[in-house]
């Protein structure tokens, strides 16, 4: 059984990603969430300390507002969704999105994403933003318009990322059958000081070696009606490489699964710097 929370509002991209997950999954249930932000005037008593006439009527206006964005986005789903359930309260809205997932159990959190740089989100922060820093369950990140999946990049940085996202997508189906093209990016020294780089020098092609057995050993575990599968390995900065070989893919898979300390803070930056700059929707293994 497959749950899935959408965080909305009433922008396109929030449309977007309901539209989305219609067409990626057959979902058992979805959860539409809503969460009306009154900033400052959350609290009565700040409102009549800033002296707010028709604060109820205010208050009142948004929460109808929000119901009938969730309302449209129900439209939006396909008719043959067995469940669809609707949560629209005033509160902060990406822990309310947050916090509904954790409830639901869900299997996958979906939001859409404005057109923010990265710098402008780290100071002016975003929903999308929160929640994929903080979000514990698995996170799709739409960007765009809603389209048909058909090619999709699964990016591994090595064997139990590989491992863990072939899990999560043997059982999470998507919708249809897709392209897969399995990519493993191997970082490039060739920036590094030659003279630090003493007795590393068999250090790329090992790694190369250990990312083609990778890519290969994760094509035949998911080869088969499904995933139409290719490998690829690259060398290269991760996150230019595999933005640059998502240019022709509808969307990207990668993880952040299992890593502690410095190990976790790399890999998390890796995958925040794709969400940010890949051109496509991208999914976040956790």
């Amino acid at each position: 059984m497959m749950k899935i929370v959408v965080g909305i509002d009433w922008s396109d991209e929030a449309f977007a990603a309901v539209t989305q997950v219609g067409l990626l999954y057959r979902p058992d249930e979805v959860v539409l969430v809503h969460g009306v932000d009154l900033g400052m005037f959350h609290y009565p008593i700040v409102a009549e300390a800033a002296n707010l006439q028709g604060y109820d009527e205010f208050r009142h206006a948004l929460m109808e507002a929000g119901r009938q964005a969730v309302e449209r986005c129900r439209t939006l789903l396909p008719v043959e969704t067995p469940s669809i359930k609707t949560l629209c309260e005033i509160q902060h809205p990406a822990a309310f999105i947050l916090d509904s997932a954790t409830a639901a159990k869900a299997d996958l959190i979906a939001v859409g994403t404005h057109d923010h740089s990265r710098v402008t989100e780290l100071f002016a922060g975003s929903i999308s933003h929160h929640i994929l820093l903080h979000a514990t369950q698995p996170t799709l990140i739409v960007k765009g318009k809603a389209r048909p999946i058909t090619r999709v990049l699964m990016a591994v940085e090595g064997r139990e990322d590989a491992i863990h996202q072939q899990a999560w997508l043997r059982a999470h189906p998507f919708k249809n059958p897709v392209a897969l093209t399995i990519l493993s990016v191997v970082p490039s020294l060739a920036m590094v000081e030659p003279r630090m780089m003493v007795g590393f020098q068999g250090w790329s092609e090992e790694r190369k070696q250990h990312a083609q057995k990778t890519v290969s050993d994760t094509a035949k575990a998911l080869a088969g009606p499904e995933f139409n599968v290719t490998t690829d390995v690259r060398m290269g900065d991760p996150v230019t490489t595999v933005c640059e070989a998502a240019k022709n893919h509808d969307l990207i898979v990668i993880s952040s699964h299992g890593r502690k300390g410095l190990d976790r803070f790399l890999m998390g930056s890796v995958s925040h710097g794709i969400v940010h700059r890949a051109g496509c929707s991208v999914l976040v293994v956790r």
